[in-house]
């Protein structure tokens, strides 16, 4: 396999993947070629590499700049922008498992709070109110693993992974 091909695969395979995290491909395509890219590129570059239009290329940029996966990078006498991702795989795991807590997991924790006041007594309540109660204690318990991976550095992440596994 050539390079150029390594790279087309790399590409597509990581857009895919993306939208396991809740992101869309062409997103998770352009985090991809950032990722590879060893120098910081503009948003002309990445439009032409990738085939995808300047308006697509601008908001998915954004977005993964509110992810905090990619950063701006000016450069002295240009004036166009240029554009890096984080490179360092722990801080990219951390910021994907914050913004999808934020997206995912709060709301719906949100949800369970507000109909775990469920009024009313019949069968079907009874059995409403324990699974409703039985869901919200494994969103807190799962909050909790989040907050602490967040909040942890990579080599507390990779000794307590490896004490699990042995």
């Amino acid at each position: 396999m050539t390079f150029e091909e390594g790279k087309q695969k790399f590409i597509q395979s990581w857009g895919t993947l993306g939208s396991s995290w809740g992101i869309n491909r062409t997103m998770a395509q352009i985090h991809a070629l950032l990722l590879i890219t060893p120098r910081s590129i503009s948003a002309e570059e990445i439009r032409k590499e990738l085939n995808i239009s300047m308006g697509n290329t601008n908001m998915n940029l954004r977005a993964l700049i509110d992810w905090g996966l990619v950063h701006k990078n000016l450069k002295a006498g240009e004036r166009k922008e240029f554009y890096v991702a984080e490179k360092d795989m722990w801080l990219v795991v951390r910021k994907i498992i914050i913004q999808r807590k934020k997206r995912e997991l709060e709301p719906m924790v949100k949800v369970l709070d507000d109909i775990s006041q469920v009024q009313g007594v019949c069968n079907h309540s009874e059995e409403f109110c324990r699974i409703i109660s039985d869901i919200k204690l494994f969103s807190g318990k799962a909050d909790s693993v989040l907050d602490t991976l967040s909040k942890s550095e990579a080599s507390w992440f990779v000794g307590t992974f490896m004490k699990m596994i042995r």
